[in-house]
């Protein structure tokens, strides 16, 4: 997951050093330089995306890069982990297992948080050449000027994803993230050195990716068997999408360049929700922690019914 986000972070690092090249073909084939980057990038990703469904194994037990051994190992891993069930009974899919996963009150925590990330995320993304552009950074410029951001954010989500994983504190490390996006936005808007604004993009798109990972993994690991985690995980990445829908409105159509206003006010409030909701969410699942510690304290696990998923009281929720 941490490859996944950092990777990410990292090629919106590269994509700013790609595109000042591929703005160089400006009158190629009677196209701008701005239509040369939709197309080859565009197509670069769908014919990748085509090679999965080759490349992609779809559980450890079908990896080709992997002998009998070593998935041996793996799947037991993800057994004891409570990634996967015991026997494929427990991991089938179930639609009362979907339904379950939309009664989970930490789902909907995460999804609102996943929801102002992606704002946040896709806001930042899509319009950080813009927002260079309007410091006075001007044409390819501003697409060079984008990249160490987003190499910053890169080291940033590496980091914090082995200290997440480590300590187990993935509440925690969206609480660091959502505090420097905080911080990042309030420079930007408080401040009028160009210099200092800029710098502030250094930390509000470092906590913006920062969180991303500890976000996915968090929601992982809270919900239980197979089908009722998939599901929190989809509603996590459809929220978080439809953050993205809003910020392509919010950047542009609802606040005008150069110094996008209003949309830097709505993501400062959406940081300091990340903060308030993941607190919230920390609360509730130590406050279930602490019923789980008093039920296995007078009972055995033989007693408890069968098939409860993340509801069984040996079910510790991760902060």
């Amino acid at each position: 997951v941490s490859a996944f986000f950092s990777t990410a972070s990292l090629s919106g690092a590269f994509s700013g050093i790609l595109a000042f090249g591929i703005v160089q073909m400006n009158g190629v084939g009677h196209r701008p330089g701005w239509a040369w980057i939709f197309i080859l990038e565009g197509l670069f990703t769908f014919l990748f995306g085509l090679s999965t469904y080759i490349t992609l194994p779809r559980s450890p037990a079908y990896a080709r890069f992997l002998n009998e051994k070593e998935k041996a190992y793996v799947m037991s891993r993800l057994r004891e982990t409570g990634a996967t069930g015991f026997n494929e009974e427990v991991d089938a899919f179930s639609w009362r297992e979907v339904g379950q996963a939309f009664t989970l009150p930490q789902v909907w925590f995460l999804a609102l948080i996943f929801f102002f990330d992606g704002v946040l995320v896709y806001g930042l993304a899509y319009f950080t050449p813009s927002i260079v552009a309007g410091l006075g950074f001007i044409n390819a410029n501003a697409q060079l000027f984008s990249v160490p951001p987003f190499a910053v954010a890169f080291v940033g989500t590496v980091i914090t994803s082995y200290i997440s994983d480590r300590y187990g504190c993935r509440g925690y490390v969206t609480i660091f993230a959502g505090v420097l996006a905080t911080v990042g936005f309030a420079m930007f808007l408080a401040v009028k050195s160009v210099h200092v604004k800029y710098g502030s993009l250094f930390l509000s798109i470092t906590g913006a990716y920062v969180a991303a990972p500890a976000l996915s993994t968090w929601s992982a690991n809270n919900a239980a068997p197979y089908t009722r985690r998939a599901t929190a995980i989809a509603i996590g990445f459809i929220m978080t999408n439809s953050g993205g829908i809003l910020a392509t409105w919010l950047l542009g159509s609802l606040s005008p360049p150069p110094l996008y206003t209003k949309a830097t006010i709505t993501l400062l409030i959406f940081s300091i929700l990340m903060i308030i909701f993941t607190i919230l969410n920390i609360v509730f699942l130590t406050f279930q922690n602490k019923q789980k510690a008093e039920i296995r304290a007078t009972t055995s696990r033989e007693n408890e019914k069968p098939g409860l998923g993340d509801h069984s009281a040996w079910f510790v929720y991760s902060l």
